[in-house]
C-alpha cells in the first residue's frame, strides 16, 4: 500500500499529510514490515526497479514489453532533464532482444509468437512505436520497424480504420480496445509517436475515420484526445478535453469506468489497470496540447497526485498495459515541470513524536532514502517544504477478496506413501464464477514444497508454460464457467523435514482484484 504526497511546481511551499498505518485482523503475527521511501524526483523509484516493474510474470509478447517500454520513456526524461548519471540502455536491449521471440515472419507480433495462429493488431502497433522510439537509444534492426509498419498498412479498411487480427488477451476495459474506434486511435498514435507525419496517406485516412465517429466510452474518448494532440487538431482536443473534465471524479482528478467501485482490491494497487490507462491517456492529452497552460498543469498535476498513489512498491503499477501508459504519461509531466533550483526537507514524525529527516538535492534526487518505521500501528506524520515529491509506502496482505474462481487443488496419491515422497503428481481443477462471459488471460502460479522439483517432461498443458526451480507458471487464454483441469508431476530433488503446505495462485492478469475466495495450499499429508 501506499500514500504519496507531491508537492506542486514551481512554487515552494510546505506539504504536510498524516498517514494511519493500520493493520489488518488475519496478519501473520510478526510479518508486519513498514518503511518511508523519499526520493526528490517522481520517476526515481521505476528508475531504482527497471526490472521489476511489475510484481507478476513477463511470460507473454505484452509483458514483456514492460521491460522495454518504460526505459525509453525513462531515458528519454534522464537525457531532457540532463540526468544521465543512470543508463539503462542494457535494459532496452535486453527487452528488444527478447521480443523478437514473439515475432511473426509477416512482420506481427502476439502474445506467445508462433504458437499464436496470427499476429495481433494492438500489440503490433505498441511494438512498432517502441522500437521507433527506442533506436534513439539502442541499436534496432530497421526491418523490424518497417515489417510491422508495412503489416498494419495491410489492415487498414476501406474507411481508414484498421482491423481487429489475432487474439486480444484483456477485455478489461468493456469496449476499450476491443472496437474498432478505439483499436483505430491506438493505432494512429502510434503511428504518429513513431514520427508518421499526419498528412502521411494512412494516417490522413485513419482521422477522418476517427473525426466521422462518436463514442461515450471514457477511455476510447481519452485515448482520441490524445490522438488529436499528437495531430495537431487543437480544436478537436480542447473540445473533447471539455468532455472529459466534466466527466472526471473531482479532488484528486481520475476517471473510471461505470459504475466500476474506487477499489478493486488489486494485488498492488487501489484503482485496476482500466482506471489507471484511461487516467494516464488524459494526463497525456492535457500535456500534448501546442501551448500547455499554468491551467493545464495544475490540472495535470491532480491527475499526478491520484496516479502516484496507483503505484506498486517498485515504481510500476498494477498490470501492463497501465504501467507503460502511465509511466510514458508522469515522464512527460516531469520532463515539463523539472527544474534544478531548490531543495526539499522532508520530516517523517512517528507516534511518539520522534522524527526522521531527510535532505533531497540535485545531486540526490535520484537516490532512493528509506528508514524503517518501527511503531506499527500508529499514525504519522509526513511533512515537505519545497518543490517535488514526496512518497510514503508501506507493505501489507491484501484485503480478503470476494472471489471470482473456483480453484481446487489435490495430490495424487493424497497420502504420502513410501513413493509419494518421492514423486506425486499435482491436480489443479479452475474455473470462472464472476459476471462476465470469460475472463481475460489467466495466469495460475503453483510454487512447489521445498525440496521438490517440477518434472519438465510432465508440463504439457497449454500453450505457454514456464518452469522454474520451484514454480510452475501456466497462461490460460481464458477461463469460462466450464471447469478445466491441468497437472504436472514433481519429484523430490533433496529431503526437507517438517515439509510446510505450498500455496497454488491464479489471478486474471488485467483485472487483479479478481481471485479465488482463498489462496489454495496443498502438501502431500501423512
Amino acid at each position: 500500500m501506499s500514500t504519496a504526497t507531491p508537492l506542486p511546481s514551481p512554487s515552494t511551499l510546505t506539504a504536510s499529510e498524516e498517514v494511519s498505518l493500520e493493520l489488518p485482523a488475519n496478519i501473520l503475527e510478526g510479518s508486519q514490515r513498514a518503511h518511508v521511501t523519499v526520493m526528490g524526483d517522481i520517476m526515481g523509484n521505476a528508475l531504482q526497479n527497471v526490472d521489476r516493474l511489475l510484481a507478476m510474470p513477463y511470460g507473454c509478447g505484452e509483458q514483456n514489453m514492460v521491460r522495454f517500454a518504460p526505459n525509453i520513456y525513462i531515458q528519454q526524461y534522464l537525457e531532457k532533464s540532463g540526468q544521465m548519471n543512470s543508463d539503462i540502455r542494457p535494459h532496452l536491449h535486453t527487452g528488444y532482444q527478447r521480443e523478437l521471440l514473439y515475432k511473426h515472419s509477416d512482420g506481427s507480433y502476439s502474445a506467445f509468437g508462433d504458437s499464436d495462429e496470427s499476429g495481433n493488431t494492438w500489440l503490433t502497433a505498441f511494438v512498432l512505436k517502441s522500437f521507433g522510439q527506442a533506436r534513439a537509444f539502442v541499436a534496432i534492426e530497421e526491418r523490424h520497424i518497417t515489417d510491422a509498419q508495412n503489416w498494419l498498412q495491410k489492415q487498414q479498411k476501406e474507411s481508414g480504420c484498421f482491423r481487429s487480427v489475432g487474439k486480444l488477451f484483456n477485455n478489461a476495459l468493456q469496449g476499450g480496445v476491443s472496437d474498432e474506434l478505439s483499436l483505430s486511435a491506438y493505432v494512429t498514435a502510434a503511428l504518429l509517436e513513431l514520427g508518421v507525419s499526419p498528412t502521411d496517406p494512412t494516417v490522413s485516412s485513419a482521422l477522418k475515420c476517427l473525426e466521422a465517429s462518436s463514442t461515450d466510452n471514457l477511455y476510447t474518448e481519452a485515448l482520441l484526445a490524445y490522438v488529436c494532440g499528437l495531430a495537431g487538431l487543437e480544436e478537436q482536443q480542447q473540445a473533447r478535453l471539455q468532455s472529459l473534465l466534466q466527466r472526471g471524479t473531482k479532488g484528486l482528478l481520475f476517471w473510471k469506468r461505470k459504475d466500476k467501485a474506487l477499489s478493486t482490491e488489486s494485488l498492488w494497487a487501489e484503482a485496476a489497470p482500466a482506471e489507471v490507462e484511461m487516467t494516464a491517456y488524459v494526463l497525456l492529452a492535457y500535456l500534448t496540447q501546442a501551448q500547455v497552460s499554468r491551467a493545464d498543469l495544475a490540472k495535470a498535476s491532480q491527475i499526478v497526485r491520484w496516479l502516484s498513489k496507483q503505484q506498486n512498491p517498485y515504481g510500476g503499477f498494477a498490470s501492463t498495459q497501465d504501467t507503460v501508459v502511465a509511466l510514458q504519461a508522469l515522464a512527460k509531466y516531469a520532463t515539463l515541470t523539472y527544474s534544478n533550483d531548490g531543495d526539499l526537507a522532508v520530516t517523517v514524525t512517528t507516534p511518539t513524536g520522534s522524527k526522521q529527516d531527510f535532505m533531497l538535492e540535485a545531486s540526490n534526487r535520484l537516490v532512493l532514502q528509506q528508514a524503517a518505521l518501527h511503531e506499527l500501528p500508529g499514525l504519522y506524520g509526513v511533512k515537505a517544504h519545497g518543490q517535488g515529491c514526496v512518497t510514503l509506502r508501506y507493505n501489507m496482505p491484501p484485503p480478503p477478496s470476494a472471489g471470482t474462481f473456483n480453484l481446487s487443488v489435490e495430490t495424487e496419491p493424497k497420502t504420502c506413501t513410501s513413493d509419494a515422497s518421492t514423486r506425486f503428481r499435482l491436480i489443479l481443477r479452475a474455473r470462472y464464477t464472476g459476471k462476465r462471459a470469460a475472463t481475460n488471460m489467466v495466469v495460475i502460479e503453483a510454487k512447489l514444497p521445498s525440496g521438490y522439483i517440477p518434472d519438465k517432461s510432465s508440463v504439457k498443458l497449454v500453450k505457454k508454460v514456464e518452469v522454474q526451480s520451484d514454480q510452475v507458471t501456466i497462461y490460460l487464454d481464458q477461463l469460462t464457467k466450464e471447469e478445466e483441469t491441468f497437472s504436472f508431476a514433481a519429484t523430490q530433488d533433496f529431503p526437507v523435514r517438517n515439509l510446510q503446505p505450498a500455496t497454488v495462485m491464479l489471478y486474471d492478469y488485467y483485472e487483479t482484484g479478481e481471485l479465488p475466495l482463498e489462496p489454495q495450499t496443498r502438501r502431500c499429508s501423512h
